[in-house]
Protein backbone atom coordinates (compact mmCIF):
# COMPACT_ATOMS: atom_id res chain seq x y z
CA UNK A 1 0.00 0.00 0.00
CA UNK A 2 1.38 3.68 -1.38
CA UNK A 3 0.94 6.31 1.32
CA UNK A 4 0.86 9.86 0.48
CA UNK A 5 4.06 11.88 1.08
CA UNK A 6 2.84 14.16 3.98
CA UNK A 7 1.90 10.71 5.79
CA UNK A 8 5.36 9.43 4.81
CA UNK A 9 7.21 12.73 6.39
CA UNK A 10 4.89 12.32 9.55
CA UNK A 11 6.42 9.23 10.26
CA UNK A 12 10.03 9.82 8.76
CA UNK A 13 10.47 13.39 10.15
CA UNK A 14 10.81 12.64 13.74
CA UNK A 15 13.80 10.61 13.69
CA UNK A 16 15.68 13.17 12.10
CA UNK A 17 18.50 15.12 14.24
CA UNK A 18 17.49 18.27 13.06
CA UNK A 19 14.19 18.05 14.33
CA UNK A 20 13.15 19.82 16.96
CA UNK A 21 9.77 18.26 18.42
CA UNK A 22 10.81 15.10 19.30
CA UNK A 23 8.88 13.43 22.30
CA UNK A 24 5.64 14.84 20.78
CA UNK A 25 3.03 13.20 18.62
CA UNK A 26 2.62 15.09 15.08
CA UNK A 27 -0.98 16.21 15.22
CA UNK A 28 -0.87 17.51 11.16
CA UNK A 29 2.05 17.75 8.60
CA UNK A 30 1.42 19.69 5.62
CA UNK A 31 3.40 20.97 2.49
CA UNK A 32 3.23 24.78 2.73
CA UNK A 33 5.28 25.07 -0.65
CA UNK A 34 6.78 23.07 -3.27
CA UNK A 35 9.51 23.78 -6.00
CA UNK A 36 10.23 21.29 -8.73
CA UNK A 37 14.46 21.75 -9.28
CA UNK A 38 15.52 21.08 -12.81
CA UNK A 39 17.95 18.48 -12.87
CA UNK A 40 20.73 18.58 -15.55
CA UNK A 41 24.72 18.00 -15.94
CA UNK A 42 26.88 21.10 -16.07
CA UNK A 43 29.86 21.17 -18.01
CA UNK A 44 32.53 21.89 -14.95
CA UNK A 45 32.20 25.78 -15.15
CA UNK A 46 33.79 28.37 -13.16
CA UNK A 47 30.37 31.01 -12.73
CA UNK A 48 31.36 35.28 -12.19
CA UNK A 49 29.09 38.23 -12.03
CA UNK A 50 32.01 40.29 -12.78
CA UNK A 51 31.99 38.43 -16.40
CA UNK A 52 28.27 37.98 -16.59
CA UNK A 53 28.89 34.24 -17.59
CA UNK A 54 29.87 31.34 -17.24
CA UNK A 55 33.10 29.75 -18.72
CA UNK A 56 34.45 26.25 -19.17
CA UNK A 57 37.11 25.45 -17.02
CA UNK A 58 38.26 21.81 -18.74
CA UNK A 59 35.85 19.11 -20.64
CA UNK A 60 35.03 17.20 -17.78
CA UNK A 61 31.07 16.86 -17.43
CA UNK A 62 29.26 16.07 -14.75
CA UNK A 63 27.28 13.70 -15.65
CA UNK A 64 23.51 14.10 -15.69
CA UNK A 65 20.86 12.80 -13.45
CA UNK A 66 18.58 9.81 -14.83
CA UNK A 67 15.48 11.48 -16.38
CA UNK A 68 13.25 9.46 -14.04
CA UNK A 69 15.29 11.24 -10.90
CA UNK A 70 12.97 14.04 -9.82
CA UNK A 71 13.46 16.12 -6.88
CA UNK A 72 11.27 19.01 -5.05
CA UNK A 73 12.19 21.91 -2.31
CA UNK A 74 9.26 21.63 0.05
CA UNK A 75 8.68 24.04 3.21
CA UNK A 76 6.33 21.60 5.20
CA UNK A 77 4.22 22.78 8.66
CA UNK A 78 4.05 20.54 11.42
CA UNK A 79 1.48 20.87 14.29
CA UNK A 80 2.33 19.60 17.18
CA UNK A 81 -0.16 20.17 20.30
CA UNK A 82 -0.67 24.16 20.16
CA UNK A 83 3.05 24.27 18.10
CA UNK A 84 3.68 24.51 14.63
CA UNK A 85 6.80 24.72 13.28
CA UNK A 86 8.06 24.38 9.80
CA UNK A 87 10.87 22.83 8.17
CA UNK A 88 12.75 23.08 4.86
CA UNK A 89 13.33 19.51 2.66
CA UNK A 90 14.97 18.43 -0.44
CA UNK A 91 12.96 15.19 -1.08
CA UNK A 92 13.84 12.93 -4.32
CA UNK A 93 12.09 10.56 -6.00
CA UNK A 94 13.60 7.37 -8.08
CA UNK A 95 11.92 4.28 -9.50
CA UNK A 96 14.25 2.54 -7.89
CA UNK A 97 16.49 3.53 -4.54
CA UNK A 98 20.29 2.85 -5.43
CA UNK A 99 22.09 1.16 -2.27
CA UNK A 100 24.07 4.27 -1.57
CA UNK A 101 20.91 6.05 -0.97
CA UNK A 102 18.68 3.44 1.37
CA UNK A 103 19.91 4.96 4.67
CA UNK A 104 18.01 8.32 3.81
CA UNK A 105 14.41 6.13 2.21
CA UNK A 106 11.66 7.89 3.18
CA UNK A 107 8.76 5.57 1.36
CA UNK A 108 7.15 4.94 -1.63
CA UNK A 109 5.20 6.89 -3.14
CA UNK A 110 2.83 7.33 -6.91
CA UNK A 111 6.08 9.54 -7.97
CA UNK A 112 8.58 6.47 -6.79
CA UNK A 113 10.60 6.36 -3.70
CA UNK A 114 10.92 9.19 -2.07
CA UNK A 115 14.47 10.24 -0.49
CA UNK A 116 15.76 12.75 1.48
CA UNK A 117 17.87 14.65 -1.44
CA UNK A 118 20.36 16.37 0.20
CA UNK A 119 22.70 13.26 0.57
CA UNK A 120 22.51 12.78 -3.14
CA UNK A 121 25.47 14.07 -4.79
CA UNK A 122 23.73 13.56 -8.66
CA UNK A 123 21.13 16.19 -7.36
CA UNK A 124 22.32 18.98 -5.44
CA UNK A 125 24.87 20.41 -7.71
CA UNK A 126 21.72 22.51 -8.97
CA UNK A 127 21.83 24.46 -5.68
CA UNK A 128 25.60 25.35 -6.17
CA UNK A 129 24.82 26.26 -10.14
CA UNK A 130 21.58 28.29 -9.27
CA UNK A 131 23.57 29.87 -6.31
CA UNK A 132 26.20 30.73 -9.40
CA UNK A 133 23.83 31.95 -11.89
CA UNK A 134 21.77 34.16 -9.56
CA UNK A 135 18.47 32.25 -10.61
CA UNK A 136 14.41 32.68 -9.46
CA UNK A 137 13.07 28.56 -9.75
CA UNK A 138 9.57 29.23 -8.52
CA UNK A 139 9.25 30.97 -5.39
CA UNK A 140 12.99 29.89 -4.59
CA UNK A 141 15.96 32.99 -4.90
CA UNK A 142 19.33 32.20 -5.24
CA UNK A 143 21.95 34.77 -5.25
CA UNK A 144 25.55 35.24 -4.88
CA UNK A 145 27.60 37.74 -3.16
CA UNK A 146 29.14 41.18 -5.64
CA UNK A 147 31.40 39.80 -7.55
CA UNK A 148 31.96 36.18 -6.46
CA UNK A 149 33.74 33.61 -8.90
CA UNK A 150 31.81 30.03 -7.86
CA UNK A 151 33.25 26.90 -9.22
CA UNK A 152 30.03 24.53 -10.12
CA UNK A 153 31.47 21.37 -10.83
CA UNK A 154 32.27 20.09 -7.19
CA UNK A 155 30.29 17.41 -6.09
CA UNK A 156 28.07 17.48 -2.22
CA UNK A 157 29.24 15.54 0.62
CA UNK A 158 26.91 15.96 3.83
CA UNK A 159 28.93 17.15 7.04
CA UNK A 160 28.34 14.79 9.78
CA UNK A 161 26.93 16.08 13.58
CA UNK A 162 24.95 18.66 13.14
CA UNK A 163 22.18 19.18 15.34
CA UNK A 164 19.85 21.47 13.98
CA UNK A 165 21.22 22.33 10.35
CA UNK A 166 22.53 20.40 7.44
CA UNK A 167 25.76 21.29 5.87
CA UNK A 168 26.84 20.33 2.12
CA UNK A 169 30.38 20.44 1.79
CA UNK A 170 30.75 20.75 -1.93
CA UNK A 171 34.84 19.74 -2.73
CA UNK A 172 37.43 21.40 -0.89
CA UNK A 173 35.93 24.86 -1.44
CA UNK A 174 32.35 25.64 -0.50
CA UNK A 175 30.39 24.85 2.65
CA UNK A 176 26.17 25.02 2.21
CA UNK A 177 24.30 25.33 5.42
CA UNK A 178 20.56 24.80 4.99
CA UNK A 179 18.16 25.79 8.04
CA UNK A 180 16.50 22.87 8.44
CA UNK A 181 13.75 24.52 10.89
CA UNK A 182 13.03 27.84 9.25
CA UNK A 183 12.15 31.22 10.70
CA UNK A 184 10.66 33.81 8.68
CA UNK A 185 12.94 36.61 8.03
CA UNK A 186 16.86 36.80 7.31
CA UNK A 187 18.95 34.65 9.09
CA UNK A 188 21.54 36.36 11.20
CA UNK A 189 24.50 34.55 9.93
CA UNK A 190 23.96 36.03 6.53
CA UNK A 191 23.26 39.39 8.31
CA UNK A 192 26.31 39.63 9.75
CA UNK A 193 29.17 37.70 8.23
CA UNK A 194 27.76 39.74 5.07
CA UNK A 195 28.70 43.30 7.06
CA UNK A 196 32.09 41.76 8.15
CA UNK A 197 33.20 40.40 4.85
CA UNK A 198 32.04 43.72 3.26
CA UNK A 199 34.50 45.34 6.18
CA UNK A 200 37.18 43.08 4.95
CA UNK A 201 37.31 41.31 8.55
CA UNK A 202 39.73 38.20 8.39
CA UNK A 203 37.69 36.46 11.41
CA UNK A 204 35.15 35.09 9.04
CA UNK A 205 35.05 32.38 6.81
CA UNK A 206 34.27 34.49 2.88
CA UNK A 207 30.73 34.55 2.17
CA UNK A 208 29.80 33.20 -0.94
CA UNK A 209 25.96 33.45 -1.47
CA UNK A 210 22.57 32.33 -0.06
CA UNK A 211 19.09 30.61 -0.90
CA UNK A 212 15.79 32.79 0.21
CA UNK A 213 11.80 32.86 -0.33
CA UNK A 214 8.89 34.58 0.96
CA UNK A 215 7.79 32.33 4.12
CA UNK A 216 4.92 33.62 6.11
CA UNK A 217 4.78 36.79 4.00
CA UNK A 218 9.40 37.43 4.79
CA UNK A 219 11.63 36.98 3.23
CA UNK A 220 13.38 33.95 4.26
CA UNK A 221 17.18 33.05 4.52
CA UNK A 222 16.60 29.30 3.49
CA UNK A 223 20.64 28.42 3.34
CA UNK A 224 23.85 30.01 3.00
CA UNK A 225 27.10 29.21 1.31
CA UNK A 226 30.67 30.43 2.35
CA UNK A 227 34.17 29.47 2.09
CA UNK A 228 34.83 25.30 3.18
CA UNK A 229 38.72 25.78 5.49
CA UNK A 230 39.51 22.13 4.59
CA UNK A 231 42.95 22.50 6.65
CA UNK A 232 41.60 24.70 9.71
CA UNK A 233 41.49 22.82 13.33
CA UNK A 234 38.51 22.95 15.37
CA UNK A 235 39.46 25.10 18.34
CA UNK A 236 37.37 22.21 20.74
CA UNK A 237 39.54 19.81 19.15
CA UNK A 238 42.79 21.91 19.84
CA UNK A 239 42.09 22.14 23.25
CA UNK A 240 41.47 18.87 24.37
CA UNK A 241 44.91 17.85 22.75
CA UNK A 242 46.37 20.43 24.95
CA UNK A 243 44.43 18.66 27.92
CA UNK A 244 45.50 15.13 27.13
CA UNK A 245 49.19 15.87 26.38
CA UNK A 246 49.11 17.43 29.45
CA UNK A 247 47.19 14.29 31.47
CA UNK A 248 49.93 12.39 29.93
CA UNK A 249 52.72 14.05 30.96
CA UNK A 250 54.48 13.57 33.96
CA UNK A 251 53.58 14.18 37.74
CA UNK A 252 54.32 17.30 38.68
CA UNK A 253 55.05 18.89 34.92
CA UNK A 254 53.34 22.11 34.77
CA UNK A 255 51.05 23.05 32.18
CA UNK A 256 53.14 25.36 30.81
CA UNK A 257 55.85 22.87 30.43
CA UNK A 258 53.70 20.35 28.50
CA UNK A 259 54.65 20.34 24.54
CA UNK A 260 50.77 20.91 23.58
CA UNK A 261 50.65 24.24 25.67
CA UNK A 262 47.48 25.78 24.30
CA UNK A 263 47.57 29.18 26.16
CA UNK A 264 49.48 30.96 23.31
CA UNK A 265 46.32 30.11 21.38
CA UNK A 266 44.18 31.31 23.61
CA UNK A 267 45.94 34.21 23.78
CA UNK A 268 45.41 35.00 20.14
CA UNK A 269 41.94 33.94 20.42
CA UNK A 270 41.25 36.48 22.86
CA UNK A 271 42.63 39.06 20.00
CA UNK A 272 40.74 38.11 17.52
CA UNK A 273 37.71 38.11 19.68
CA UNK A 274 37.90 41.55 20.13
CA UNK A 275 38.85 42.58 17.20
CA UNK A 276 35.88 40.75 16.05
CA UNK A 277 33.76 42.82 18.70
CA UNK A 278 34.77 45.62 17.48
CA UNK A 279 33.89 44.78 13.57
CA UNK A 280 30.53 44.03 14.59
CA UNK A 281 30.39 47.51 16.99
CA UNK A 282 31.38 49.37 13.19
CA UNK A 283 29.43 47.55 11.25
CA UNK A 284 25.42 47.48 13.26
CA UNK A 285 24.34 50.24 15.75
CA UNK A 286 25.13 50.30 19.40
CA UNK A 287 23.28 51.22 22.33
CA UNK A 288 23.66 51.38 26.16
CA UNK A 289 21.61 49.62 29.43
CA UNK A 290 21.17 51.93 31.98
CA UNK A 291 21.35 51.03 35.80
CA UNK A 292 17.78 50.08 36.40
CA UNK A 293 18.02 47.68 33.31
CA UNK A 294 20.81 45.85 34.76
CA UNK A 295 19.32 45.39 37.97
CA UNK A 296 16.75 43.92 36.33
CA UNK A 297 19.21 41.68 34.50
CA UNK A 298 20.38 40.65 37.94
CA UNK A 299 17.09 39.61 38.99
CA UNK A 300 16.42 37.77 36.22
CA UNK A 301 19.92 35.68 36.71
CA UNK A 302 18.39 35.21 40.16
CA UNK A 303 15.36 33.84 38.94
CA UNK A 304 16.87 31.62 36.77
CA UNK A 305 19.17 30.22 39.59
CA UNK A 306 16.44 29.32 41.66
CA UNK A 307 14.09 28.11 38.58
CA UNK A 308 17.86 25.55 39.01
CA UNK A 309 18.11 25.06 41.95
CA UNK A 310 14.44 23.54 42.04
CA UNK A 311 15.27 21.09 39.19
CA UNK A 312 18.58 20.20 40.77
CA UNK A 313 18.71 20.10 44.39
CA UNK A 314 22.02 19.67 44.14
CA UNK A 315 23.00 22.91 42.97
CA UNK A 316 21.87 24.75 46.71
CA UNK A 317 24.87 23.97 48.65
CA UNK A 318 26.84 25.72 45.83
CA UNK A 319 24.42 29.18 45.30
CA UNK A 320 26.00 31.36 47.37
CA UNK A 321 28.83 32.23 45.06
CA UNK A 322 25.93 33.31 42.30
CA UNK A 323 23.85 35.48 44.18
CA UNK A 324 26.74 37.37 45.60
CA UNK A 325 27.59 37.78 41.86
CA UNK A 326 24.22 38.88 41.05
CA UNK A 327 24.24 41.48 44.37
CA UNK A 328 26.93 42.81 42.57
CA UNK A 329 25.89 43.17 39.34
CA UNK A 330 22.90 45.11 40.78
CA UNK A 331 24.57 47.60 42.22
CA UNK A 332 26.46 48.43 39.18
CA UNK A 333 25.57 52.15 38.70
CA UNK A 334 26.96 53.07 35.29
CA UNK A 335 24.94 52.29 31.79
CA UNK A 336 26.35 49.10 29.72
CA UNK A 337 27.78 49.22 26.52
CA UNK A 338 25.63 46.51 24.29
CA UNK A 339 26.08 45.90 20.47
CA UNK A 340 25.65 42.78 18.30
CA UNK A 341 27.53 39.79 19.19
CA UNK A 342 28.06 36.06 18.47
CA UNK A 343 25.82 35.10 21.08
CA UNK A 344 26.33 31.19 21.32
CA UNK A 345 30.01 31.26 21.55
CA UNK A 346 32.25 28.48 22.25
CA UNK A 347 35.44 26.42 21.26
CA UNK A 348 33.57 24.70 18.87
CA UNK A 349 32.38 27.79 16.95
CA UNK A 350 35.79 28.83 16.03
CA UNK A 351 38.57 27.39 13.76
CA UNK A 352 42.18 28.05 13.65
CA UNK A 353 44.22 28.45 10.11
CA UNK A 354 47.33 28.77 9.22
CA UNK A 355 47.30 32.66 10.10
CA UNK A 356 44.14 33.49 12.08
CA UNK A 357 41.20 32.35 14.35
CA UNK A 358 37.92 32.04 12.28
CA UNK A 359 34.69 32.40 13.75
CA UNK A 360 31.48 30.69 12.61
CA UNK A 361 28.03 29.85 13.10
CA UNK A 362 26.58 33.47 13.84
CA UNK A 363 23.03 32.04 13.45
CA UNK A 364 22.86 32.76 17.82
CA UNK A 365 20.56 30.25 19.28
CA UNK A 366 18.25 28.18 17.12
CA UNK A 367 15.40 27.75 18.88
CA UNK A 368 15.42 31.43 20.25
CA UNK A 369 12.86 34.01 18.27
CA UNK A 370 15.28 36.14 15.09
CA UNK A 371 14.68 39.27 17.23
CA UNK A 372 15.97 37.96 20.03
CA UNK A 373 19.32 36.50 18.06
CA UNK A 374 19.35 40.09 16.94
CA UNK A 375 18.94 41.89 19.89
CA UNK A 376 21.88 43.95 21.07
CA UNK A 377 23.64 42.69 23.65
CA UNK A 378 26.90 43.54 25.60
CA UNK A 379 30.06 41.60 24.40
CA UNK A 380 31.27 40.30 27.71
CA UNK A 381 28.69 37.12 26.93
CA UNK A 382 30.68 35.95 24.37
CA UNK A 383 33.67 36.03 26.42
CA UNK A 384 31.97 34.21 29.60
CA UNK A 385 30.82 31.43 27.09
CA UNK A 386 34.36 31.31 25.74
CA UNK A 387 35.82 30.87 29.49
CA UNK A 388 33.00 28.46 30.46
CA UNK A 389 33.99 26.19 27.22
CA UNK A 390 37.96 26.30 28.83
CA UNK A 391 36.16 24.76 31.72
CA UNK A 392 34.65 22.06 30.01
CA UNK A 393 37.36 21.47 27.95
CA UNK A 394 39.83 21.22 31.08
CA UNK A 395 37.33 18.81 32.74
CA UNK A 396 35.27 16.88 30.56
CA UNK A 397 37.65 14.25 30.45
CA UNK A 398 37.62 13.43 33.93
CA UNK A 399 33.76 12.14 33.96
CA UNK A 400 35.03 8.75 33.27
CA UNK A 401 38.15 8.72 34.13
CA UNK A 402 39.72 6.25 37.07
CA UNK A 403 42.14 9.04 38.43
CA UNK A 404 39.85 11.88 38.32
CA UNK A 405 40.44 13.08 41.50
CA UNK A 406 44.19 13.13 41.11
CA UNK A 407 43.79 15.08 38.18
CA UNK A 408 41.35 17.46 39.44
CA UNK A 409 43.94 20.15 40.04
CA UNK A 410 45.99 19.88 36.44
CA UNK A 411 42.23 20.28 35.02
CA UNK A 412 42.17 23.35 36.99
CA UNK A 413 45.28 24.72 36.10
CA UNK A 414 45.05 24.35 32.35
CA UNK A 415 41.59 26.07 32.48
CA UNK A 416 42.38 28.81 34.63
CA UNK A 417 45.95 29.54 32.51
CA UNK A 418 44.16 29.49 29.71
CA UNK A 419 41.44 31.55 30.85
CA UNK A 420 43.88 33.76 32.06
CA UNK A 421 45.64 34.22 28.31
CA UNK A 422 42.20 34.64 26.72
CA UNK A 423 41.18 37.24 29.07
CA UNK A 424 45.08 39.16 28.60
CA UNK A 425 44.71 38.43 24.71
CA UNK A 426 41.56 40.37 24.82
CA UNK A 427 42.57 42.86 26.51
CA UNK A 428 45.47 43.31 23.81
CA UNK A 429 43.34 43.61 21.13
CA UNK A 430 41.34 45.84 22.77
CA UNK A 431 38.71 44.50 24.58
CA UNK A 432 39.24 45.72 28.09
CA UNK A 433 37.63 43.39 31.51
CA UNK A 434 38.10 45.25 34.54
CA UNK A 435 35.95 46.96 37.13
CA UNK A 436 32.09 46.47 36.26
CA UNK A 437 33.06 44.71 33.28
CA UNK A 438 34.46 41.65 35.48
CA UNK A 439 31.64 42.02 37.77
CA UNK A 440 29.28 41.50 34.69
CA UNK A 441 31.42 38.80 33.74
CA UNK A 442 31.26 36.62 36.23
CA UNK A 443 27.47 37.16 36.99
CA UNK A 444 27.53 35.88 33.61
CA UNK A 445 29.18 32.74 33.71
CA UNK A 446 27.38 31.80 36.19
CA UNK A 447 23.84 32.25 34.97
CA UNK A 448 25.15 29.97 31.97
CA UNK A 449 26.20 27.51 35.00
CA UNK A 450 22.82 27.64 36.27
CA UNK A 451 21.84 26.53 32.69
CA UNK A 452 24.79 24.15 31.87
CA UNK A 453 23.39 22.59 35.60
CA UNK A 454 20.28 21.93 34.25
CA UNK A 455 21.58 20.52 30.75
CA UNK A 456 23.74 18.24 32.16
CA UNK A 457 21.39 16.73 34.50
CA UNK A 458 18.78 16.10 32.41
CA UNK A 459 21.45 14.70 29.20
CA UNK A 460 24.97 13.85 30.87
CA UNK A 461 24.65 13.70 34.73
CA UNK A 462 28.30 12.35 34.33
CA UNK A 463 29.38 15.60 33.61
CA UNK A 464 27.10 17.78 36.04
CA UNK A 465 30.38 18.37 38.10
CA UNK A 466 31.86 20.85 35.67
CA UNK A 467 29.45 23.42 35.44
CA UNK A 468 29.02 22.93 39.62
CA UNK A 469 32.57 23.59 40.01
CA UNK A 470 31.84 26.96 38.32
CA UNK A 471 30.29 27.94 41.72
CA UNK A 472 33.19 26.81 44.19
CA UNK A 473 35.88 28.54 42.54
CA UNK A 474 37.10 31.80 43.81
CA UNK A 475 36.39 35.13 41.19
CA UNK A 476 39.12 34.14 38.89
Amino acid sequence: MRHTLEELLAGWITHQRWFAGKGRAIAELAIEAGTPLPLRGPAESLHSDVAGSSRTTDDTVRPPASDDVSVRHLVITVRQESQTDRYQLLVGFRPRLPQRLRHVAIGETEDGFAYDAVHDAEVTGILLSSIADGADLGGLRFRHMPGAEIDTSPRSLVLGGEQSNTSLVFGDAYICKMFRKLVPGVNPELEVVSALAERGSPNIARPYGWIEADVAGENTTLAFAQEFLPTASDGWALALTSVRDLYGSPQGTAAADVGGDFASESHRLGMATAHLHQQLATAFPTGTVEPPDIKRMAEGFRRRLEAAIEEVPELAGHAEAAHEAFDRLADVDRPITVQRVHGDYHLGQVMRTFSEWIVLDFEGEPGQPLSERRALDTPVRDVAGMLRSFDYAARHLLSDHPDAKSLEPRAAEWAGRNRAAFIEGYSAGGGHIRGDDAVLLRALELSKAAYEVIYEARNRPTWLPIPLAAFTLDDR
